[in-house]
């Protein structure tokens, strides 16, 4: 970091305290209508102008865009496509349940990292994330493909307050805000949700979902959400590439995957808060029924050993899915070990 080596030794605390100056410049340069005087960044900061020179500097190599006039300041014209902690933080509002960002240039698994951290006493509303995970990991022991520049691999850890048998519904509630997120971010992108949680483009997967949790009997230590979006992606393995896409092949359009996260940390807000009011979807079934590509579809459920074909209805305030067979009988699914296809395809 630059100005906080002494003797080729970095300071941890000058380090934090570095990377909380550029995440506060970066919000202070986004969020205004046109130039910002270097002076006004000191004088809000409480920081000399060389510091400030120095940031500006520092965002310049990360790929930043800035109009520079004197007697005017400095204003951003561009921002790359990168997942630093500024970056991320710079667009989040303090009433987000986001609260922190842990990232990481390369890490076997977000999942890992997570409740390696949660073990530890992490604080509730961390998000890890990282550009490329080397061991990511899907439902029932699959791979999930992370490389780097591409996509959006992360893990929310959260601690709430409910009981263990309603925690399975949470992938549910990120599901609904993820795509209310792209819907909102992206122009031209339509995507919905295959039940439980899978997020869907043009019938094709963008996104998918792990949840971990530990808990007691009558007790949740916590929760991680981890989670892998397909956002700039071009290549698939062979294996999956009739059933995967991206956003950007969905929509032909490439986007800034911060952006994504932050429109997705003051969606899930919305949903999260109402999930814990009542531990269950009541306030959110309806959005969810209004994404759910299943609906009105026959599907194909596979689970112990058996299988059920009907059409999908929707799903109840417990997040079951309602089937209901040709003889008119309505069974109820409970996510877990279960897979739901279409009869004729993926969805």
């Amino acid at each position: 970091i630059i100005g906080f080596v002494i003797n080729g030794v970095c300071s941890s605390i000058e380090i934090v305290r570095w990377l909380h100056m550029k995440t506060k410049i970066l919000k202070i340069l986004r969020n205004a209508d046109g130039f910002v005087s270097g002076q006004a960044i000191c004088e809000s900061l409480g920081v000399s102008r060389t510091a400030v020179w120095k940031v500006i500097n520092q965002l310049k190599e990360e790929g930043y865009e800035f109009d520079a006039v004197s007697n005017k300041g400095y204003r951003i014209v561009n921002y790359p496509d990168i997942l630093t902690k500024s970056e991320i933080e710079s667009q989040l509002d303090k009433n987000d349940i986001i609260k922190k960002i842990v990232f990481f240039d390369e890490t076997d698994s977000t999942n890992n990292r997570a409740k390696k951290a949660a073990e530890e006493g992490e604080e509730s509303g961390t998000l890890f994330i990282t550009e490329c995970q080397t061991g990511g990991r899907g439902r029932r022991g699959k791979t999930w493909e992370s490389p780097a520049g591409s996509g959006i691999w992360m893990s929310l850890l959260l601690r709430p307050d409910i009981s263990p048998e309603s925690a399975s519904m949470l992938t549910l509630v990120l599901a609904v805000a993820m795509v209310d997120a792209i819907n909102e971010e992206v122009q031209d992108a339509k995507c919905y949700v295959k039940w439980p949680n899978d997020i869907v483009l043009n019938n094709r997967k963008i996104s998918g979902t792990l949840t971990e949790m530990s808990a007691e009997m009558d007790s949740i230590h916590y929760v991680v959400i981890g989670i892998g979006i397909n956002v700039n992606t071009t290549d698939f393995d062979e294996s999956i590439k009739d059933m995967a896409t991206s956003i950007y092949l969905g929509t032909g359009k490439k986007v800034k995957r911060s952006n994504i996260i932050a429109a997705f940390s003051h969606s899930f807000k919305k949903y999260y808060e109402a999930f814990l009011k009542t531990q269950d979807l009541t306030y959110i079934v309806d959005r969810y029924n209004e994404l759910l590509i299943n609906k009105g579809r026959t599907v194909k459920a596979i689970y112990a050993n058996k299988e059920l074909v009907g059409e999908a209805l929707g799903i109840n305030k417990d997040g079951e899915l309602i089937i209901k067979t040709e003889d008119g009988c309505e069974t109820a699914i409970r996510a877990g070990e279960v897979s739901v296809r279409g009869l004729y395809g993926y969805v």
